[in-house]
């Protein structure tokens, strides 16, 4: 965690410009599909470098010391260009949690991005990066809270893959819960992926989270899911990452749906 006295609250123009960051970093969209409606629900912002660089790479410039000001930067960047692509649907925007430290400021940049650039509220999901280690479930817990108040909704990422697991459904309720590709993969081919998959979806039905399934890269995958009871996907079956793009569904995968 850096030192409190490097914490401030920084403006939609300090984001926007990376100020503090010694590199630059823009942002690639990925959709989010309901199936069952034919439509597109979410586009999920993920982190680039100015001439495409991938996540990982962007990656090895953040740490301790410039958490915060990276993810900051990047809620501004997803937000700014959500609104200039004239984004229909929701924004999903991941969020480093050790990079928060008091909610009611941290998300006031946030906020001001929203009605400088006018993006609605209540179209912004928060998904927490469930690969960050977080020792200060309670503080999690308050952040999660303290976003539902101000009409976001949120999520977990990568669910399955992470620290926490089923402790962390138990702790800290979310309005959806992404499945991780790990057990999407051949999970119309894979028995035990598919037991598991069901359990941890009627354990969200019965939180009253809604579950997406990321990773599909068959529509057999995608079908498997579908049976039992997903109605959001994400992943290359539908389209890769679109660069300071909206990626398009095609029509005809559609065509598929029972």
């Amino acid at each position: 965690m850096i030192v409190q006295k490097n914490y401030r609250a920084l403006s939609c123009a300090d984001c926007a410009g990376g100020a503090g960051l010694d590199f630059e970093l823009t942002m690639a969209f990925q959709p989010i599909v309901n199936f069952a409606k034919g439509e597109i629900f979410a586009h999920e912002a993920l982190v680039r470098g100015l001439k495409n660089e991938s996540a990982g790479e962007i990656f090895k410039h953040v740490n301790e010391g410039n958490r915060y000001r990276f993810d900051q930067t990047c809620r501004v960047k997803a937000v700014q260009l959500a609104s200039q692509l004239g984004m229909p649907s929701y924004l999903s925007i991941n969020f480093m949690p050790n990079a928060v430290y008091r909610p009611e400021l941290c998300i006031r940049t946030t906020l001001d991005a929203a009605e400088k650039y006018g993006f609605p509220i209540d179209r912004i999901i928060f998904e927490i990066t469930e690969g960050e280690k977080v020792d200060d479930v309670a503080h999690l817990r308050e952040i999660v809270e303290h976003y539902k108040k101000q009409g976001f909704l949120t999520a977990i990422d990568d669910f399955g893959a992470g620290y926490a697991g089923l402790n962390l459904l138990a702790d800290v309720h979310t309005d959806l819960v992404k499945l991780d590709m790990a057990l999407i993969r051949n999970i119309d081919k894979d028995k035990g992926r598919r037991a598991i998959a069901r359990g941890i979806i009627q354990v969200c039905r019965e939180l009253s989270m809604q579950v997406i399934a990321e990773g599909i890269e068959t529509y057999e995958e995608l079908n498997t899911l579908g049976e039992l009871g997903v109605e959001l996907f994400q992943g290359y079956y539908f389209a890769r990452p679109a660069f300071q793009a909206l990626a398009m569904v095609p029509p005809e995968l559609y065509d598929r749906r029972g």
